[in-house]
């Protein structure tokens, strides 16, 4: 299952981006044992955020879904805010914090990392 995002996924990423902050979606699904992978990387990850702007908008334990299907419930999801998609970019390209993407490698077993746009930047209500 995947859990890292790709160059092309990268790439195109960039090829979309409207401008302006973005907020990645992510849905967590631990690897056995790997939760504490997981958090010892997001205590590492806290500093990288920071040095390039972005925020933890929320971060939660999932728990019995209302409605999915089978295999889409997850374990935990996270809001994060970059200002912009080419700073999240810099940010998983910074050699410093590469090191640390192994840890969250072996603590998932699944991930979706899914940027999202507000509907005012496309005119929905």
């Amino acid at each position: 299952m995947a859990v890292d995002p790709t160059g092309s996924a990268l790439a195109q990423l960039m090829a979309e981006d409207p401008g302006g902050p973005v907020v990645m979606l992510n849905l967590l699904r631990f690897a056995p044992e790997g939760r504490a992978s997981y958090e010892e990387y997001s205590r590492k990850a806290g500093k990288f955020l920071k040095r390039y702007g972005a925020e933890l908008l929320y971060a939660g334990d999932g728990t019995s879904p209302l409605v999915a299907e089978e295999r889409q419930a997850w374990d935990a999801v996270l809001l994060v805010r970059y200002p912009s998609r080419e700073a999240f970019s810099r940010m998983v390209a910074d050699p410093e914090y590469r090191e640390i993407t192994e840890l969250r490698t072996r603590g998932l077993e699944e991930a979706v990392l899914q940027p999202t746009v507000p509907w005012s930047s496309r005119g929905g209500s």
